[in-house]
C-alpha cells in the first residue's frame, strides 16, 4: 500500500563530519564543510558516524547553513532525527485524520504549560481535553531492529514531563504521551533501560496510572519527503 507523503522537503545529499555540539555539526556538502543545526539533543551514536550519508535541508539565516534532517538507514530512506520535522509531519498526519489514535481529534493548543513544565500539545477530543507531550525514538533495537526506543542517553527533562502527566491524569484530567518512531521498519516501540532506567520505571507508572501511551513512524523518502510508515506501534513499557 502506498505510504502518504506528509511532508514534502527539499532536502540535499550531504555527508556527516563530526558533531561539534549539542546543537551544532559539520557536514560535507558538494565538497565544502558546511555547520548544520541539530535539533535532536540525544547522542544519536548509531547515525552520527563520520562519513555517513545524510540528508540536509539549507537554511536562510542563523549561525548554520543547513538543518540536519535525517541520515540515510533502511532500503535507501532516511531516519528522520530533526525534531522540528518530526513534529510538523505529525501534526499533518492529526489533520489529515491519519492517526487512529487521534480520531476526531484536534490540536487546541501548543506549548502548554503544566506546573513548572511545557508540554508539546493540547487536544480537544470527544472524550474532553488530553494533555500531551511528543518524544523522539530514533534508536533501533530488538534482534531484527524492529523496535523504536527513547531515550538514548539519561534526560530529567523527560523525566519531569512524565511526572507531569501522570499528576494530571491523577487529577482527572486526560494525559497522554506518545513517541515518534522515526525510523523506517520498525514495528513497534519499547523503553531504552540503559539509557535513562527511571524514564522506563516512570513510563511503567505512568500507564498503571492511565496515562495513554501510543507511538507511530515515519522515514525520510528522499525525493518526495517525510512519509508516515505506520500509523500505531505496538507498545512494551
Amino acid at each position: 500500500m502506498k505510504k502518504p507523503v506528509l511532508l514534502e522537503l527539499n532536502t540535499v545529499p550531504c555527508t556527516f563530519i563530526e558533531r561539534l555540539n549539542r546543537f551544532v555539526a559539520l557536514v560535507d556538502v558538494n565538497g565544502e564543510t558546511r555547520k548544520a543545526l541539530v535539533t535532536n539533543t540525544g547522542r544519536l551514536e548509531e547515525f552520527m558516524i563520520p562519513g555517513r550519508k545524510a540528508f540536509c535541508l539549507p537554511k536562510t539565516s542563523g549561525k548554520t547553513d543547513f538543518v540536519l534532517v535525517a541520515f540515510e538507514d533502511l532500503e535507501g530512506k532516511g531516519a528522520v532525527i530533526d525534531t522540528r520535522t518530526q513534529a510538523k509531519a505529525f501534526e499533518r498526519a492529526v489533520e489529515l485524520g491519519l492517526v487512529p489514535w487521534l480520531k476526531d481529534c484536534r490540536i487546541k493548543r501548543k506549548e502548554v504549560k503544566v506546573g513548572s513544565s511545557r508540554l508539546d500539545y493540547l487536544f480537544d477530543c470527544p472524550g474532553g481535553e488530553t494533555y500531551a507531550e511528543m518524544k523522539s525514538a530514533v534508536l533501533r533495537g530488538g534482534k531484527r531492529g524492529e523496535y523504536a526506543m527513547y531515550p538514548d542517553c539519561p534526560s530529567t527533562r523527560g523525566q519531569k514531563h512524565i511526572r507531569e502527566l501522570i499528576e494530571l491524569k491523577k487529577a482527572g484530567k486526560g494525559a497522554m504521551i506518545f513517541f515518534i518512531g522515526a525510523m523506517p521498519g520498525v514495528e513497534k516501540f519499547r523503553p531504552y533501560e540503559r539509557g535513562d532506567p527511571e524514564i522506563a520505571r516512570l513510563l511503567r507508572e505512568a500507564e498503571k496510572a492511565g496515562v495513554e501511551i501510543h507511538a507511530l513512524s515515519i522515514s525520510l523518502l528522499p525525493g518526495k519527503g517525510v512519509i508516515l510508515e505506520r500509523p500505531e506501534l505496538e507498545i512494551e513499557v
